[in-house]
């Protein structure tokens, strides 16, 4: 479903407007919000009633998120404007946990199911009868039918059925979960397990329902930005082709400035800052044999599930600091006073940037796909807006941090320019699930000698869960970025001018 603009992806569009257009316009907070949902569910079918109080139900937890507000409870009387004074702040840090499943909006999907589907012919040779190791299929009324209690789930009848009859049904927020996050409450309905989660939004983005969203700091962004306060944006590498084809890099610093901003800076700064660190950190452990194997720590989720799955790899994850990060600090070196936040496509670095040891960094971190609904509360069309800004500053190196093997080929690439007798092993992984494996096998020592660059999205980032476009069409546009860059790596140079400033 990515890139496609489904009512799901209308409906949150929908709400970080009406929720910007709060922040921007309201008099009167509480009576607002309360009155949102009738705004923006506001058809009353007759034929349909049941369903538009549903939609409402579902509206009211969304706006609740989207405020930083976590949900209600299900057996309390709590008006959607409960506690929303803690709410209506410049300054408000992320509390966990982030990713919230709304339960009046779950559809208690299969687990795991095999079902019959009306394609079935009822053939004379019934294979998948045949094949069951359990007898759980017999033929009613003509059609195979499974019985539930004696399936075990092998899928031996869907390989054989000729008709491609049967089908297999799985949740698809937990089929996108690579650390079985997902689980059952008491009604059958998904729920997140927060000791295991990493954040990643998958599961998010893969819920046909709109059932699972996270929370949002972009009320709080502009009231700090209407405070009058200094504050200076950083936008990830994976930004390019977000707001539309016709939208350059400076047109969407010209586009921020308008909203207030007093300043743009690109993220791959900081990751440029990143691969000359992990190139050094790779060449003075890993090349000597000191350390078996170095991790990246670019991505949240990926060093998340490193230290919470395989505690034993945690020394073996790099310290350098994420490009975020060494970003807001190269900011704040520059303006000691300005609040900083981070503009990216990743649901973790909402948590990354509520650690005690970042909050003096970064102030807030907000989607593309939230900084879409500001753009819009403002009626500011980024197309039409003249490119008379520059955004530059970043090498084609960190630009190219956005995608998947991005962050492995730029630190090859500067082992292979200030290293160049050093022999570099470079391997990565995209997706929990295949980062879960290659974390395995380096636990075992098959990956001895390795630098390891782990991104929980499939893709990389430019597929992380506040994107706003397809993953192909953001692959491409990220590495025409990148290979149009003046400068393709770091200069030895720069980065020790940076370090000593």
């Amino acid at each position: 479903m990515r890139g496609i603009d489904t009512e799901v992806r209308k409906s949150r569009k929908r709400i970080f407007k009406e929720v910007a257009q709060l922040a921007y316009n309201s008099t009167n907070l509480i009576d607002d919000m309360e009155a949102l949902p009738y705004k923006i569910v506001d058809n009353i079918d007759p034929d349909s009633a049941d369903d538009v109080y549903r939609k409402r139900a579902i509206v009211r937890e969304r706006v609740r998120l989207a405020m930083g507000m976590s949900l209600r409870p299900e057996n309390a009387p709590v008006h959607v404007s409960e506690g929303v004074e803690e709410s209506n702040i410049a300054e408000k840090y992320y509390e966990p946990p982030l990713m919230q499943v709304i339960p009046s909006a779950c559809n208690k999907c299969p687990e795991n199911a095999y079902i019959v589907t009306d394609r079935c012919m009822g053939c004379t040779a019934h294979p998948c009868r045949e094949v069951c190791p359990r007898g759980a299929i017999s033929m009613v009324h003509g059609k195979s039918h499974i019985d539930p209690e004696k399936c075990i789930k092998c899928g031996k009848c869907k390989s054989v059925c000729p008709y491609d009859a049967i089908s297999h049904q799985v949740r698809p927020c937990a089929a996108a979960c690579g650390v079985n996050a997902i689980k059952n409450d008491a009604y059958g309905r998904a729920c997140i397990d927060s000791d295991m989660c990493v954040s990643c939004g998958q599961c998010m983005v893969s819920c046909p329902f709109g059932a699972i969203a996270d929370k949002s700091q972009i009320f709080q962004l502009i009231r700090a930005i209407q405070s009058g306060a200094m504050i200076i944006a950083q936008v990830a590498p994976a930004f390019v082709g977000q707001f539309g084809p016709d939208v350059t890099p400076n047109k969407l610093k010209k586009a921020l400035k308008m909203l207030g901003f007093a300043d743009v800076y690109e993220t791959a700064i900081g990751a440029d800052m990143g691969a000359m660190a992990e190139a050094h950190h790779y060449v003075e452990k890993v090349a000597t044999k000191e350390l078996p194997f170095l991790l990246t720590s670019c991505c949240p989720s990926w060093s998340m599930l490193a230290k919470k799955f395989f505690p034993e790899t945690i020394g073996n994850i790099s310290n350098e600091l994420t490009p975020m990060v060494a970003t807001a600090r190269v900011i704040k070196k520059e303006h000691p006073d300005a609040k900083i936040v981070f503009i990216g496509p990743c649901a973790s670095k909402k948590l990354e940037a509520s650690r005690r040891t970042v909050r003096s960094d970064v102030d807030f971190v907000i989607t593309f796909e939230e900084l879409n609904g500001i753009f819009e509360a403002k009626g500011i069309v980024l197309s039409e807006i003249e490119d008379d800004e520059v955004l530059d500053g970043a090498t084609g190196a960190g630009r190219g941090y956005g995608v998947a093997g991005g962050v492995a080929s730029a630190i090859e690439s500067v082992i292979r320019e200030y290293y160049p007798d050093v022999e570099v092993n470079i391997e990565h992984a995209e997706s929990l699930a295949e980062c879960k494996k290659i974390l395995m096998l380096a636990k075992v020592g098959k990956k001895n000698g390795c630098l390891i660059e782990g991104m929980a999205c499939p893709g990389g980032c430019v597929a992380g869960a506040g994107t706003c476009i397809g993953i192909p069409q953001a692959t491409k546009a990220v590495n025409t970025f990148k290979a149009e860059s003046d400068v393709k790596i770091p200069s030895m140079d720069a980065m020790k001018q940076e370090e000593i400033e």
